[in-house]
């Protein structure tokens, strides 16, 4: 997969050469490219933005120097499809699902936005002529740019290309995976600390008792969690101890 990230603050996405997503990038299981918005800018101060119409706080990137970022950016593209991310706290919720369906796509192009964000047209522009442009946020509060949203999107769908994480099954147990709850408490060495244990069934090295065990946590916390996220699952995933559990958590399962 490519990604091309373009903000007036590149240096902001140096955390991308960390970690997996950076082992990714050093072995071409993921082409990061970060691009400086003010390379197109055409004035001596390299000005990218300028007052709203219609008057109000803030300013407004220009949709002209946008344009030309993007127009260089998207054509530089082999042939094929692209998607073209705006983060905006005004967009649709980012999730896994999210993460998953563009971990599919051949590349992303996000476009991190400053003060008021980007002028409305640059997205306008671009759907008309048939790019996939997806307006999302990562959450309901708001950032000084998209350049934070820009690490989340790229880390999220990152992990998720073939050969990112080392243990695929790590990528389903976790919160939000395919079984639609949240991840089980973990615990490791010393099974003894300042007086707290190990759960006894996590020690007994019976794969069943652990598999139910770590299924029961599961629903629980969720139902103390995120119960939104139970009523999202089809009640034929849920067994007859799931109900039980469900039911002693405070939240009655569907019929």
């Amino acid at each position: 997969m490519r990604v091309d990230v373009v903000s007036i603050f590149p240096d902001y996405l140096a955390p991308l050469e960390l970690s997996l997503v950076g082992k990714a990038r050093r072995t071409g299981l993921l082409d990061l490219r970060v691009h400086d918005l003010r390379d197109w800018a055409t004035d001596r101060h390299r000005t990218v933005d300028d007052t709203p119409f219609g008057g109000g706080a803030g300013m407004v990137m220009r949709p002209d120097v946008w344009g030309r970022a993007l127009d260089d950016v998207l054509g530089d593209a082999d042939d094929g499809p692209v998607r073209l991310v705006i983060p905006t706290p005004s967009g649709e919720v980012f999730t896994q699902r999210t993460a998953e369906a563009w971990a599919q796509d051949e590349r992303l192009v996000i476009a991190c936005g400053r003060y008021e964000g980007i002028d409305a047209r640059v997205a306008e522009r671009y759907r008309e002529r048939g790019v996939a442009v997806s307006e999302v946020s990562i959450g309901d509060y708001v950032l000084n740019g998209g350049e934070v949203a820009a690490l989340v999107v790229v880390e999220a769908v990152g992990r998720l290309l073939p050969g990112v994480v080392g243990n695929p099954e790590s990528l389903v147990e976790e919160s939000h995976g395919a079984a639609g709850l949240l991840e089980y408490p973990v615990y490791t060495k010393p099974p003894a600390w300042e007086g707290l244990e190990v759960p006894e069934a996590l020690l007994s090295g019976h794969h069943a008792r652990i598999a139910r065990w770590r299924r029961d946590r599961a629903l629980e916390r969720t139902a103390a969690r995120r119960p939104d996220l139970l009523d999202a699952l089809a009640a034929d995933t849920l067994d007859a101890h799931d109900r039980e559990v469900l039911r002693a958590a405070g939240w009655e399962p569907p019929a």
